[in-house]
């Protein structure tokens, strides 16, 4: 047992962030998400819902300071404004110091290809839509 690790974060996924270096990135997929077929490095985490996992993973891995951007969130159809759980995202980014952090919004089918070349795909079982997000890696400073 490890003392202040997030319980949501499994210990291959753990290893996976370990892993990675500066400028990597890792998808946090919704449970639509083509996971399995896109990734290079799956993660199943079934049971748990993006927010949780969000939180818990910058609250260990640095966001790329260098690179702008270092979030990036599938765009939504014309159907939708924007997307509820976003808004849910933006808070987790100030509460965990990322406030200075702007998310892009890339087209779905851009997403897929950029989700493709990630160091790993998390498949969460997230219901809300347009929830899919990807994290590019940073530095400790």
């Amino acid at each position: 047992m490890l003392k202040n690790i997030p319980k949501c974060l499994s210990p291959d996924l753990l290893k996976v962030i370990m892993e990675m270096g500066h400028g990597d990135e890792i998808v946090i997929a919704d449970g639509n998400f083509p996971a399995a077929s896109h990734a290079r490095n799956l993660i199943r985490l079934d049971g748990l819902h993006i927010p949780e996992l969000l939180e818990a993973l910058l609250t260990l891995m640095p966001l790329d300071d260098y690179a702008n951007p270092s979030i990036f969130y599938m765009m939504y159809g014309p159907e939708v404004s924007t997307p509820p759980i976003w808004t849910e995202y933006n808070d987790i980014l100030k509460k965990t110091g990322n406030s200075n952090v702007i998310p892009t919004k890339v087209e779905r089918f851009k997403f897929y290809d950029q989700a493709k070349q990630a160091y790993a795909i998390v498949a969460t079982s997230e219901q809300a839509l347009y929830a899919n997000i990807i994290l590019k890696k940073g530095v400790i400073t």
